[in-house]
């Protein structure tokens, strides 16, 4: 595994409905995912409700939207999209180098 750790920026859209979790106990989740892989979360921005610009479902027209801020290894987004991919409330996932 490289030592050296890279930071990243991602969003990430929120999709509680139906459930009990709130938005800060699913970004608590998020937050742990990514000390699961070594990283390190740096700051964490709530962006709120949004709505879509593209609809593809009418009874889901928007959803909260939130950036986190993390250093982990090179390998770490693509793992982190891994083990949130089966996770329900996560909708989306877009990261990016920064």
């Amino acid at each position: 595994m490289n030592p050296n750790k890279r930071n990243y920026r991602a969003t990430f859209i929120l999709d509680n409905r139906g459930k009990e979790e709130s938005v800060e106990q699913i970004i608590e989740g998020v937050k742990q995912e990514i000390a699961a892989l070594q990283g390190e979360v740096s700051a964490v921005e709530n962006l709120g409700k949004r709505d879509f610009v593209r609809v593809t479902d009418v009874k889901f027209p928007g959803a909260s939207y939130v950036q986190i801020s993390f250093s982990a290894p090179g390998e770490g987004p693509g793992q982190l999209k891994e083990r949130l991919r089966l996770n329900n409330s996560v909708y989306r996932t877009f990261i990016q180098t920064v």
